[in-house]
């Protein structure tokens, strides 16, 4: 099979020429042609999601055994968080391209009843942040310029969990499954494989990496073991002492160590002062419910602003999949984003109108714009990003919708000293314009894509979301959400159907709409008539996202899934 011209280098089947095939029939007059370097390369899946039933609790993530680990939790009597956690910390393990110890984590939580509450885990920025001029490095130690608060989120949620639900099982042994992984091996997944031959060009700079993703001198290939004996040592140390010993203890000291000897700006007293955040929701009226999610700097808001806006549209008379309905919800997508452009930041250091935001009156302003035969044009700030996603239910009614991160694929690159942690760099995401609300200073969060949520029917949870995808996590929520409230879908339709990702990509500098080829050719030509720039994606593209969703019926009757794009999965008990 040919990879660009080449050998398949992870053993996927994946061929680029496959991939641009499809999307070039649907190009015309009307249509850009697809560029999608990235996407054509992603490996095929391997088709194992379905939907999962259960009255007696559920999990769903991106990875097998990292799903396995939170029902294991389930099934020995632990709640919802306990399971988010075990599987947050083996994620940490198996899909280090996209999460780790060294990223940030946020959750929404809620009881049977829907009493709600956030955490938000963003590492702020270091204390002294005047070495930088011109640009912030997107990857390298100078990317590596905020601590990471994926620890203190499970930490701090633990704690929770102990004080408010009755927590039974030990913080050692919530992390005793990653740590097993992290030192006998695990399986290495296509997804692993192709992420690293994506960046070979860039490996060789990027401090630490080598050692522990290349071990041998050479990349690992889709299920070969793989082992991280360093990052065991460390998740050891961190399940014996305490999460705290990563901002605190001896662990701490060597990871400041680590970064100040490559050149970050972190220090030990930055790791220390890094903190989750307890938080109340926002929230919004959607239908016959209300949607929560988390607050500034992440743009929770935007996704609320957008499903804010559609809920001043009746679906019933838009038929799902039309034209209509994609154009209805790219315009929404655009309103929204402005907002979040123009305020969204660390309310700490900026002022975030949230109030006005979520607003009757702003809300149904940006409805009225809305012009169902015509296109808006609107400048847009391009936000990469990749993450995942985490939801879990327990037998009880408790549920979790979780997200974990280190921004960009791989983070900034840098592995931490002799500990194994591989650094995020999210602080890549601060601007250097002093106009800009998101304009670095020393202590500030930067501006967050993640948005996990939670919608409450009748008061309580009845569906857990969320997705990786940055730009795109309130795009695809908003397909999703609507799929399953709207026009009823369980949620393995829902996340199967056609998705768009309105703007730029790595390998797409056009502010185009993708949308997935099986939308079909009367969408795509109605739209473009409509002033839509489109690019054709391949059917099931991973620029879609990787939403997965529970949804919770009257009765605690749970059905659950993990995208098919992905190679994650949700497991019943």
């Amino acid at each position: 099979m040919e990879f660009l011209g080449e050998v398949d280098p992870c053993g996927t089947g994946t061929s680029r020429r496959a991939f641009l095939a499809g999307s070039a029939a649907l190009a015309g007059s009307t249509i850009l042609p697809a560029v999608g370097q990235e996407l054509a390369q992603e490996p095929a899946q391997s088709g194992r999601a379905g939907l999962a039933h259960s009255s007696a609790g559920m999990v769903t993530s991106p990875h097998g055994l990292a799903s396995q680990a939170g029902l294991e939790v389930l099934k020995a009597g632990g709640n919802a968080i306990e399971a988010a956690i075990a599987i947050g910390a083996v994620l940490s393990v198996t899909y280090p391209h996209f999460t780790g110890l060294g990223g940030d984590a946020f959750l929404v939580v809620s009881d049977r009843g829907g009493n709600v509450r956030t955490f938000s885990g963003i590492g702020q920025a270091a204390s002294e942040t005047s070495g930088y001029a011109g640009t912030i490095p997107l990857r390298g130690p100078a990317a590596a310029l905020t601590a990471a608060a994926t620890v203190a989120i499970w930490d701090r949620a633990f704690a929770f969990s102990r004080d408010q639900w009755g927590g039974t099982q030990s913080w050692s042994a919530l992390l005793a499954r990653a740590t097993e992984y992290a030192a006998n091996g695990f399986p290495v997944t296509p997804s692993q494989c192709f992420w690293q031959e994506f960046r070979s060009a860039d490996l060789s700079g990027w401090d630490g990496f080598g050692q522990v993703f290349m071990p041998d001198g050479r990349m690992p290939r889709p299920g070969q073991m793989f082992r991280q004996p360093e990052l065991a040592r460390t998740l050891d140390r961190v399940a014996t002492q305490g999460g705290r010993e990563f901002y605190e203890g001896d662990l701490a000291g060597r990871l400041a160590a680590g970064l100040a000897k490559a050149g970050s700006p972190l220090r030990e007293q930055d790791l220390a002062r890094c903190q989750a955040r307890e938080e109340v929701p926002l929230r919004v009226a959607y239908r016959d419910g209300e949607l929560l999610g988390l607050r500034p700097p992440t743009q929770g808001v935007t996704t609320l602003e957008i499903m804010g806006i559609l809920d001043r549209f009746d679906l019933s008379g838009i038929q799902e999949g039309s034209a209509d309905y994609y154009h209805l919800l790219v315009e929404a997508v655009k309103l929204a984003f402005l907002d979040r452009n123009r305020y969204v930041a660390d309310p700490d250091f900026v002022d975030v109108p949230l109030e006005r935001l979520l607003s009757r009156s702003n809300l149904d302003a940006h409805a009225r714009r809305i012009r169902m035969d015509r296109a808006m044009a609107w400048p847009h700030v391009f936000k990469p990003g990749d993450t995942v996603y985490i939801g879990a239910a327990d037998r009880e009614g408790r549920c979790v919708s979780m997200l974990q991160t280190v921004y960009f694929d791989w983070g900034s690159g840098l592995v931490v000293g002799d500990t194994g942690v591989l650094w995020h760099n999210r602080g890549a995401s601060f601007s250097l314009d002093p106009a800009s609300p998101n304009v670095l200073r020393g202590g500030k969060r930067p501006f967050h894509t993640l948005n996990p949520g939670i919608y409450l029917k009748q008061g309580r949870p009845h569906l857990l979301y969320g997705t990786q995808g940055a730009d795109g996590q309130p795009q695809t929520l908003a397909a999703v959400l609507t799929r399953m409230i709207d026009y009823g879908m369980d949620p393995l339709t829902a996340l199967r159907r056609p998705r768009f990702l309105l703007g730029k990509t790595f390998s797409d500098s056009r502010d185009s709409l993708k949308l997935e080829q099986d939308a079909g050719l009367p969408v795509f030509n109605e739209l473009a008539a409509r002033g839509h720039q489109l690019s054709p994606i391949p059917a099931q593209s991973q620029l879609a996202g990787h939403p997965g969703a529970i949804r919770i019926d009257t009765g605690g009757q749970l059905s659950g899934a993990h995208d098919p794009r992905s190679d994650g999965r949700a497991l019943g008990v």
